[in-house]
C-alpha cells in the first residue's frame, strides 16, 4: 500500500498559505516503491483548496492535508496528467484514513474544476 514517510513541516504565510520546511516523500504502492513523489523545500500550498463558506464542513487542515499537498505539487508542476494528479489525492486520502464520503466529494471537486498547470 502506498505510504507517507514523514510528517508535514510546514510553516503559515499569509492569507491560508503554508511553506513546506522539510522535504518529505509519497510513496506510491508498497513501501519502498519506485514511483516516489517528493515534496520540495519551499513547496507553497493552501492546503486543501475550499471555499471559506464550505470550511465548517472541509477545513482547508483536515486528516487529508498531506494529500492535499502532494496534490497541489503535482498541479503546479504540471507533474503527469491532471488526471494522476487527481488520482493520486484520491489514493493519498485513502491512506491518511478520510472516510469515503469526504474522498470521494474532494475528487469529483478537483475532477471537475481543478485546473492546475495543465494544459486544456
Amino acid at each position: 500500500m502506498s505510504s507517507f514517510t514523514t510528517p508535514a513541516d510546514l510553516r503559515m504565510l499569509d492569507d491560508y498559505r503554508w511553506q513546506v520546511l522539510a522535504p518529505f516523500e509519497y510513496h506510491v504502492g508498497s513501501y519502498p516503491s519506485s514511483t516516489i513523489i517528493s515534496v520540495p523545500v519551499g513547496t507553497v500550498t493552501d492546503l486543501a483548496t475550499v471555499p471559506r463558506l464550505l470550511w465548517a464542513l472541509f477545513p482547508p487542515h483536515g486528516r487529508y492535508a498531506k494529500a492535499a499537498i502532494v496534490h497541489d505539487y503535482l498541479y503546479a508542476q504540471a507533474i503527469g496528467s491532471k488526471a494522476y494528479a487527481d488520482r493520486t489525492f484520491l489514493e493519498a486520502m485513502d491512506v491518511l484514513g478520510v472516510s469515503r464520503f469526504t474522498r470521494m466529494v474532494m475528487y469529483w471537486t478537483v475532477r471537475l474544476f481543478g485546473r492546475g498547470n495543465y494544459r486544456p
